[in-house]
């Protein structure tokens, strides 16, 4: 008995550490001095051949979803990602995000496009599961459709941390 007592212990300590981690919210300086705030990106979708990991990002005003597709396009080529953004959640809706930036970070080894979020659908993104979403390029034949497997619910629960921040 004393060690089913331990164990529910030690499973209530990880359950709340996890919880405690899942809103370790960094944040940076970007070129021009404005502050971002952001998550780690979490995988959403992957295959042998690409992959896709999102995260939010927010500059405490507007909040942005931020897109790591592997492999990505050459530079030249990333610049002309303009198109906006179709996601797909879980409460059968299509959203569309405005395309914000396109960046190539840590020496150009990682392409991160920024989709802002729209107020009026802050709301739904910050209670249904992601479901798939159709990334397109201006002018080119880049087209990539995802399906998420993978931490569906990483957009609420990231949501939910700067939320409950800013009731700070």
């Amino acid at each position: 008995m004393k060690k089913i007592g331990f164990v529910f212990v030690v499973l209530f300590f990880l359950v709340n550490t996890k919880a405690v981690a899942q809103c370790n919210i960094k944040n940076r300086i970007l070129a021009d001095g404005s502050m971002v705030y952001y998550f780690d990106p979490e995988v959403f979708y992957t295959t042998n051949s690409k992959s896709l990991k999102i995260n939010i990002v927010t500059d405490k005003e507007h909040y942005f979803i931020a897109l790591q597709p592997t492999p990505f396009p050459s530079k030249k080529e990333g610049k002309k990602i303009k198109d906006d953004l179709i996601m797909h959640l879980a409460d059968n809706k299509t959203y569309t995000l405005k395309h914000y930036d396109t960046q190539y970070i840590k020496n150009d080894s990682i392409m991160q496009v920024l989709y802002l979020i729209d107020d009026k659908d802050l709301d739904s993104f910050s209670k249904f599961e992601a479901v798939s979403a159709e990334i397109r390029m201006e002018g080119t034949d880049f087209v990539r459709e995802f399906n998420f497997k993978l931490h569906k619910r990483a957009i609420i629960r990231q949501l939910d941390c700067f939320l409950k921040e800013e009731e700070k």
